[in-house]
């Protein structure tokens, strides 16, 4: 059943999330993309909250950080707005808002970043400050955009990339690679020089929607590193806060980057739009869910190899289709199996938010 929840495109994903908002009766508040899709469709994020409107708990969801990665949370939003679990599922007092595709360029274009190369989720920094330096992303940039990606300057890359692994360890190649960086534009990981649209968005949506509640969850759905189809639940705030005892308190297992989490930390997180509110007091309980696809090694070289057609193009129309393709596959998984456990974990994740807040 999982399966018709999830969709091919960006617009088949939005015609679905649209319709069951038609079908479930709430009111869609849409925010437009200023650039076109692909097909010249109309790109946005869609918001509808479900639940009593003088609750003072929310349960906020979030799909799309990573564009193309927003097929799982679309998928699972569908779900949880077509299957009867909304709103039958919302305890006394809470409402769940879901925030469908904040990153609608990357999601219709199957890019994980945004329209300018941006990687949202490191994003959310004060960029009135010197941005903060990677040297190990330094290190490696040049073999992460080679100078071909079928012949010699791919193949020497690909052999510096074994050597520093050999050296350092995998781990510390990806924690390298995807901390984020602040110096290489055309880059992975790049977090930008000023807030992008999303960014501007998601705060826009949080002032509007989340103000005022007198606590809040939030799970940002993820997809591409651990197991296949394995959710991990992993904590965003500062280890040892009470957003993190909060959060283990909610889920029970739950990892944090760096320190067994199949993340590395990063910074510059949508957490961020979230500090006003936390500065001033509610109580914030942030996740991320990650969902694994494939190993982790071809999840990077997909990234490198969408990177370096973003870059250079290419003439070879099998070229790009094979790199638009492991791009696709290394943030989604288009299989039955797969999508029945995204949908599994979702509900799970969901009801034990909803659980934690309505004992706050």
């Amino acid at each position: 059943m999982a399966a018709e929840f999830f969709s091919a495109t960006y617009a088949e994903a939005r015609g679905k999330f649209l319709a069951a908002c038609a079908a479930h009766g709430g009111q869609v508040v849409t925010y437009t993309h200023p650039l076109p899709g692909p097909e010249r469709e109309t790109l946005a994020t869609d918001v509808i909250r479900v639940g009593p409107a003088d609750a003072d708990k929310l349960l906020m969801v979030n799909s799309a950080t990573h564009g193309v990665e927003g097929f799982c949370g679309s998928g699972s939003f569908v779900g949880f707005l077509s299957s009867g679990f909304l709103p039958k599922a919302l305890p006394d007092g809470v409402a769940m808002l879901l925030v469908h595709a904040i990153n609608p360029h990357g999601f219709a274009f199957v890019r994980r970043v945004n329209e300018d190369n941006v990687d949202l989720n490191r994003n959310f920094r004060d960029h009135g400050t010197p941005p903060p330096a990677n040297d190990p992303y330094a290190e490696v940039h040049p073999w992460l955009l080679p100078t071909d990606w079928d012949g010699p300057g791919r193949q020497a890359a690909d052999e510096a990339i074994a050597t520093y692994i050999q050296e350092r360890g995998q781990f510390a190649f990806q924690a390298a690679v995807s901390g984020g960086q602040y110096q290489f534009a055309d880059g992975l990981f790049y977090g930008g020089n000023a807030p992008v649209w999303s960014n501007d968005t998601l705060r826009a949506i949080v002032e509007r929607f989340v103000q005022g509640h007198r606590t809040v969850g939030v799970i940002d759905f993820h997809t591409g590193l651990g197991p296949r189809g394995v959710g991990e639940a992993i904590g965003i705030a500062t280890p040892g806060s009470d957003d993190l005892k909060r959060a283990k308190d909610w889920y029970g297992d739950v990892m944090v980057p760096g320190d067994g989490s199949v993340s590395a930390h990063v910074q510059g997180t949508i957490s961020g739009a979230f500090d006003r509110l936390e500065a001033a007091g509610t109580p914030i309980t942030r996740i991320a869910v990650e969902y694994g696809t494939v190993p982790v090694m071809d999840v990077l070289n997909a990234l490198r190899g969408d990177h370096w057609l973003a870059k250079n193009g290419t003439d070879d129309d099998a070229l790009r289709a094979r790199i638009k393709r492991d791009i696709r596959d290394a943030f989604y998984q288009d299989a039955d199996d797969w999508k029945d456990m995204v949908w599994e974990r979702a509900q799970e994740l969901a009801r034990q938010a909803l659980a934690g807040l309505a004992a706050q």
